[in-house]
């Protein structure tokens, strides 16, 4: 993982005012980074965040890339790239209270990043610590678990 990360962002729709208030007190962070957000999300972190740097008076190059809304594929999408190596960090912020129609596709987004051992961060508090820390700033390593004898085992049972 490089220093500048590819950071995915997530939010349901009860939570995406959230994710854009995040967003906007973190930004002089995130323009330091490569961001991938799903749907309608993309285009309001992409709003905050030019806000905040007019406000600024900065000039703001953000990289953003912009997938399909959730429930039509844009969690798969950001599944794949998880699994390609090309997501370091998911900030996912969803709607505990609310039934979702996709609910296992969500399912499967959070499983695939726990796979892939990126930090994942489904609340406020959790994304503060994460976009805080220090390693936000160096290269790292994460430690990725070897499957090859769960797949082995699973292909020799059939």
């Amino acid at each position: 993982m490089k220093a500048k990360k590819r950071i995915a962002l997530v939010a349901h729709d009860n939570r995406k005012q959230d994710l854009v208030e995040w967003a906007e007190w973190n930004f002089m962070e995130l323009i330091n980074h490569q961001l991938t957000c799903t749907g309608t999300t993309g285009r309001l972190v992409e709003e905050a965040v030019y806000r905040c740097c007019k406000k600024d008076d900065l000039d703001c190059s953000l990289e953003i890339s912009k997938l399909k809304s959730g429930p039509l594929g844009g969690d798969q999408q950001l599944g794949a790239l998880i699994a390609e190596g090309k997501i370091d960090i998911m900030i996912f912020l969803w709607d505990p209270m609310e039934a979702q129609p996709h609910d296992v596709d969500i399912k499967a987004l959070l499983r695939i990043g726990t796979v892939y051992n990126i930090p994942i961060a489904t609340n406020r508090s959790t994304a503060d610590f994460l976009i805080s820390s220090p390693l936000m700033q160096k290269e790292y390593d994460p430690v990725l678990k070897d499957y090859s004898s769960y797949i082995k085992r699973n292909v020799d049972m059939k």
